[in-house]
């Protein structure tokens, strides 16, 4: 019914940038909440920042000054603009969205993207 497609992960050097996108398709009567979540080899799945319908965003602290989420309502597409590559950063990346579908509308729903890799070389 819903499908989240990322896209823009990619192997960069230290210091490098990457935009990640992450669109949203199927029977969508509208997107709430938007995110992008990190998980690192061994590790828990991670908040790394959100945005909401209205554009209030939220990131986690290791983030704020380099990283910058932003969506595009008409297109049901959340980006992620990533200055300053560390390779901490380094993760597979997953986009998550709350969706109410046409089918049910008011009750959202919860989705994730299939990840994307983002690999940062010192």
């Amino acid at each position: 019914q819903v499908q989240l497609v990322e896209s823009g992960g990619g192997l960069v050097q230290a210091g490098g940038s990457l935009r990640l996108s992450c669109a949203a398709s199927g029977s969508i009567f509208s997107v709430n909440s938007m995110g992008w979540y990190q998980q690192a080899p061994g590790k828990q799945r991670e908040l790394v920042a959100t945005i909401t319908s209205g554009g209030i965003t939220n990131y986690v602290d290791s983030v704020k000054g380099r990283f910058t989420i932003s969506r595009d309502n008409a297109k049901n597409t959340v980006y992620l603009q990533m200055n300053s590559l560390k390779p901490e950063d380094t993760a597979v990346y997953y986009c998550n969205a709350d969706i109410v579908l046409r089918a049910v509308p008011f009750i959202p729903r919860n989705y994730w993207g299939q990840g994307t890799q983002v690999t940062v070389s010192s």
